[in-house]
């Protein structure tokens, strides 16, 4: 029986040292032995990306429903996206913009912007890559009033120093009103 015991040990150490051989000369780990963690794969779920043929062909319907929606005018009040002055500005026909800030033009005057960022209605919107084209959208204003801040005071004072410093500040500024924003039917 003792013979057995020890037959038994030596093959059972022959064997861990051949895994631990084997374990330490394979640096690949095989793909039975990885265990299925929360660090194996991400936790967000996988992206199937669409067919690019089935992309194309919904791509060409909802441009082909939004030219038809813009020719036969069913879409509602406009609004746009546009930069003027160094600062965004979403706007619809008639709002009043007041900038802080002196423009050229004179009071009366139509001017019109051109750097529209993003046109929407009802059922859909357009988004310029970083703008829309001049020929599909055209914003125009009138400008309304040209005319200055209230004014600002900027006191600097130093107790027990006999420092006082005042500054009135005015700045000038410009108010618009939107007249029109009109698109055409041109998407491509």
């Amino acid at each position: 029986m003792a013979a057995a015991a020890t037959g038994r040990r030596a093959a059972a150490f022959l064997l861990s040292s051949a895994v631990r051989h084997q374990s330490s000369q394979s640096t690949s780990p095989q793909q039975g032995l990885v265990a299925k963690t929360s660090l194996t794969s991400p936790p967000w779920p996988e992206v199937k990306l669409p067919d690019p043929v089935e992309e194309a062909k919904f791509h060409a319907e909802v441009v082909q429903k939004v030219n038809k929606m813009i020719a036969a005018g069913q879409y509602g009040r406009l609004f746009a996206v546009v930069h003027f002055a160094s600062k965004q500005w979403k706007i619809t026909s008639e709002d009043l913009i007041m900038m802080d800030n002196v423009l050229e033009a004179e009071c009366g005057d139509r001017i019109r912007m051109e750097k529209v960022l993003l046109v929407g209605a009802d059922d859909f919107t357009l988004i310029g890559r970083p703008l829309l084209g001049r020929d599909l959208v055209r914003v125009e204003a009138t400008v309304i009033e040209k005319t200055e801040s209230w004014p600002k005071i900027n006191m600097r004072f130093w107790k027990r120093h006999n420092y006082q410093r005042k500054k009135i500040i005015v700045n000038p500024q410009t108010v618009l009103r939107i007249n029109t924003i009109e698109i055409f039917p041109c998407l491509s």
